[in-house]
């Protein structure tokens, strides 16, 4: 039976959760788009972002009478025609100390303002990509490597508002300064500015040309830097495996050509900026030489003073300098939009559909959960679950039985909704749990998975992160039934000692069976258990056995277990293989089929 359309959110299609399992999969974004959102993220903070648009002009504005007060000074001089005036030299002297000290002022001001904006936008900008990684399906995160999605949230970002903080208002001086110098040169010798109608398209083109080669090679930097951090983050969590084969040199070696890959494409990188940096530099050097040679020219048949050509190299200096400069930032502004590029389209990858319009919460849950020839694929064309059906009724222990990857855990990522159905139905209590709201379905369940996961916290953060706001009482009497209370009053500040994200300070053992006691702390009317005495040795597996059996007493229960001695008692065993059920029933009725469980139970046995 296929699934009825769901209006207003509705399932992830199957293209959309397969992937392409590419790194920064997705399309790419225009440079015009990028400088769009950009904005979008300034703009909100108006006042600041106009403020230091005023600081800057003024500033720079100040700084840029210099060079016509030193030209009057210098013609006050008089160089033998007269006396000196000093009186004149002496009050340019003052103006322009003047007008540098406010400017020096009014630029300190500026860093600061631009320091408080740019803390606002990473602020912001963070916290959007965090928001939006929480919304991120399950499947997103089992395609992207964590450490590469860690490098967007902290170097990419930081990135892109290091160029929002310092090169933007840098350009924006730099064209207050051209634009001034500009009119300052016209008005001081307009025959000179010729030479820069030579020079000036030529840094343009040039410019263009180079930063147009340039951004690839930016956009790789960051895709190689991610895959670096990702490699890293992949040994360190497996730097116990890694000592227990000794494949330690194999892992440098690994390491070694990722980090050779991310020098090289970092080298390359700066290589395109610095070239275009050196070649306008150079550009605008003959510009220079062209002025002084024609302005002595000019001096020499009395077009202008001595004091005008004196201001004329200075503002042609200035006018070139901001060419320059801005060739210099070029590298950093490619590397900031390669960066904006990953940020962004990590912020339009595609969240959970929402619910659909007008879903019921689910409440008053009994526990009474369908599969109704369900077929489900990871990849388009690959089925994993073909055709499954399944009933468990109200206070039901289902055990989910069979080799490796014939579907067991797909079936509970399906009843969670981590990933959604191609056809068939799932209800629960007699509801389409498409029909639900994720929120209220999940909350339905508790899980105690395969991978135990504590956070940094202390052991009572951790097991209370079942049920926030449980007293510790509460929190005591679910450790004492998952039997671990005793180890943990062992522990140097008992149910207050700090335990890191990895679980230091306990084993993997007591680490699972901190989930278990987080498990048995929530209401839900609904458990699954994957795996959940895989890392327990055999005497506290027992122990526990009768703490699970309570727990799982009036819950309908979903187990997965590979030891089939711990499901002897459940109410339903189903047997999977190749995503279907093949057999199903209680452990005496599989047993005298003498089919595959059977057979799978007896070869445990017989290995034990």
């Amino acid at each position: 039976m296929s699934n009825p359309q769901v209006i207003g959110g509705g399932r992830m299609s199957r293209m959309e959760r397969s992937g392409d399992g590419r790194r920064d999969s997705g399309p790419k974004v225009s440079r015009a788009k990028t400088m769009r959102r950009l904005w979008r993220y300034m703009g909100v903070h108006r006042g600041l972002l106009v403020l230091s648009l005023i600081l800057a002009v003024v500033g720079n504005a100040l700084a840029l009478l210099g060079p016509r007060l030193s030209g009057t000074a210098i013609d006050a001089i008089g160089l033998g025609q007269g006396e000196a005036d000093f009186p004149v030299i002496i009050r340019m002297a003052g103006f322009m100390a003047m007008a540098y000290l406010v400017s020096a002022v009014i630029g300190y001001i500026l860093s600061r303002v631009m320091l408080r904006l740019r803390r606002k936008v990473v602020t912001r900008m963070r916290r959007d990509v965090f928001n939006r990684m929480v919304s991120l399906p399950v499947g997103f995160f089992d395609r992207h490597q964590t450490g590469d999605l860690i490098s967007v949230i902290t170097y990419d970002i930081d990135t892109v508002n290091e160029s929002l903080s310092s090169d933007v208002i840098q350009l924006l001086r730099s064209l207050v300064t051209v634009v001034v110098s500009l009119v300052m040169m016209l008005v001081i010798a307009p025959q000179l500015v010729l030479v820069f109608l030579v020079t000036v398209p030529a840094s343009a083109l040039y410019t263009r040309w180079a930063t147009g080669r340039a951004r690839p090679l930016f956009r790789e930097r960051s895709a190689q830097l991610g895959a670096l951090n990702g490699m890293m983050e992949q040994m360190m969590d497996g730097q116990r495996t890694t000592k227990a084969y000794a494949r330690e040199e194999e892992v440098i070696s690994n390491f070694d050509r990722a980090n050779d890959a991310a020098v090289s494409a970092y080298a390359r990188a700066e290589y395109a900026g610095t070239l275009v940096f050196s070649s306008v530099n150079f550009i605008n050097n003959v510009s220079l030489a062209l002025v002084s040679v024609f302005g002595g020219l000019l001096y020499l048949a009395g077009g202008v003073g001595l004091g005008d050509i004196s201001a004329f190299v200075q503002y042609s200096r200035k006018f070139s300098g901001p060419i320059n400069e801005t060739a210099s930032i070029v590298g950093e502004l490619q590397s900031a939009f390669a960066a904006a590029e990953r940020v962004f389209r990590l912020l339009d990858a595609e969240p959970e559909p929402q619910d659909a319009l007008g879903a019921n919460v689910l409440s008053g849950v009994r526990g009474d959960v369908r599969l109704e020839n369900v077929t489900f694929s990871y990849l388009p064309q690959v089925p994993v679950i073909r055709g499954l059906s399944l009933t468990a009724r109200p206070g039901d222990v289902v055990a989910i039985v069979g080799p490796t990857g014939a579907g067991k855990t797909t079936i509970i990522n399906l009843l969670m909704r981590f990933y959604d159905i191609d056809s068939g139905r799932i209800m629960v209590d007699g509801k389409d749990i498409y029909a639900l709201t994720r929120e209220s379905l999940r909350g339905a369940f508790t899980m105690v998975l395969q991978d135990n996961w504590l956070f940094h916290g202390t052991v009572y953060d951790n097991i209370a992160y079942g049920r926030p706001g449980a007293s510790r009482d509460e929190v005591e009497a679910a450790a004492k039934a998952a039997m671990i209370h005793n180890f943990i009053m062992r522990l140097p500040q008992g149910y207050d000692t700090p335990i890191g994200d990895k679980g230091h300070a306990v084993s993997k053992g007591q680490a699972q069976l901190l989930t278990i006691a987080r498990a048995m702390l929530g209401n839900a009317r609904m458990l699954i258990l994957d795996e959940a005495t895989s890392d327990v040795d055999t005497r506290t597996e027992q122990r526990i056995q009768k703490a699970m059996l309570a727990l799982m007493r009036g819950r309908t229960s979903f187990v997965i277990a590979h030891r089939l001695s711990t499901i002897r008692n459940a109410d339903h065993i189903l047997v999977v293989r190749n995503g279907s059920v093949i057999e199903q029933g209680n452990h005496e009725n599989l047993m005298k089929s003498n089919g595959f469980y059977a057979s799978l139970y007896q070869a445990q046995f017989e290995t034990t």
